[in-house]
């Protein structure tokens, strides 16, 4: 039996400098989530996505230094905003944050 995938939205037009951004940003976003302390008990892999962190990180520098360098001063934020929708990106930031408090029983 085959399952129905919902169809997702359109992407909207980006540049291809825009869409480097997007890309890197989730890729920071998402080993951001995968070191949070909060969330992970896994060392090993914790210190594996800080470590792929840096390269993502310079990549993220690398697309915003293309776009000022070609003119592109302003980030449509409403556009990049709807990309990241698109791509989940509300689930995937909410990884790196501080997850909140389980209560007194829930305390270390």
């Amino acid at each position: 039996m085959s399952r129905v995938v919902p169809e997702l939205p359109p992407l909207p037009a980006l540049t291809r400098s825009e869409g480097e951004l997007i890309d890197c940003y989730l890729e920071v976003v998402d080993l951001l989530g995968r070191i949070n302390p909060s969330r992970t008990t896994d060392t090993y892999g914790a210190l594996r996505a800080a470590q792929a962190l840096v390269g993502r990180a310079v990549a993220l520098r690398e697309a915003l230094a293309v776009m000022h360098l070609r003119g592109e001063t302003e980030l449509h934020h409403t556009t990049l905003a709807r990309a990241l929708r698109v791509l989940d990106g509300e689930r995937r930031s909410s990884r790196p944050v501080v997850p909140p408090a389980a209560g007194p029983q829930g305390a270390h």
